[in-house]
């Protein structure tokens, strides 16, 4: 078998040129691969079209890379929690397919899975499928590109017709994952919502760098465990449990003693 492991993070992505697709990981701040990101960033690798469900914060995440312009274009199904993306988006800097959070995640397993498109109801009735939504707009705050119309067919489902959307899959050239374990073979575990979409953007990408906190030897993972085999993982970068995480809003509540207090 081959070993898949690479010396560092910026090894790993040093041949990602510029203007390449990139598929990646995470939730929220969940289960981005940050090292990977910020080795991206040194390299200075540009114009790159970028498939994920949100583009982090504007300090973290794939926030770094679009607030160092280095991105062109986001797919995502959640963009709310970043100014800068929402400032480059409506002065026409970065062009943005908004898509459905479940459509993106089934474009991205079906791009892996070899599926070349699939119908789904979720968007049927909306600009989703009939087009026209702003994807890219002009400086004077026109719509310069606009979503196309979509394929919609009538399938008999129980007994009733009901109308679908066609949905192409997605492939990128490259996706960049973060995962709790792995070993050299490259099977994956991630850990709670990490596993929200990093399977997904490992399968879409023709090769995916994956950067897990801890490597271990073949046969250490319990097969039963491995939430992605390694013939989808092609390198594999161990960054350490100690890499910074950070959480995307923290909300806390009284303690019992401050309650108690108040009543």
């Amino acid at each position: 078998m081959i070993d898949k492991q690479w010396p560092s993070a910026a090894d790993a992505v040093a041949d990602i040129p510029d203007g390449a697709s990139l598929a990646v990981g995470g939730f929220g701040l969940s289960g981005n691969p940050i090292a990977l990101i910020e080795a991206l960033l040194a390299q200075g690798t540009t114009e790159l079209s970028v498939v994920s469900n949100n583009c982090g914060v504007d300090d973290w995440g794939l926030g770094i890379l679009l607030g160092a312009q280095r991105i062109r274009k986001m797919t995502s199904s959640y963009v709310g929690e970043n100014k800068e993306f929402e400032r480059q988006f409506l002065e026409g800097d970065l062009e943005l397919e908004l898509t459905p959070q479940g459509t993106l995640a089934e474009k991205l397993r079906a791009g892996g899975s070899g599926i070349a498109a699939f119908y789904t109801q979720t968007g049927v009735g909306t600009q989703v499928a009939e087009g026209g939504l702003p994807r890219r707009y002009a400086p004077d705050g026109t719509i310069a590109v606009a979503s196309p119309p979509k394929d919609v067919r009538t399938f008999d489902v129980k007994g009733a017709p009901r109308e679908f959307v066609l949905e192409e899959a997605i492939t990128t050239d490259f996706s960049l994952v973060h995962a709790a374990l792995g070993d050299r073979h490259g099977n994956l575990v991630f850990n709670k919502a990490a596993r929200n979409f990093n399977p997904l953007a490992a399968m879409a990408g023709r090769v995916c760098i994956a950067q897990v906190e801890r490597l271990v030897e073949p046969g250490e993972l319990d097969p039963d465990q491995v939430h992605l085999p390694g013939v989808y993982v092609h390198r594999i970068v161990e960054v350490g449990s100690g890499i910074e995480k950070r959480i995307e809003r923290r909300t806390v509540r009284p303690s019992a003693d401050a309650e108690a207090g108040e009543a």
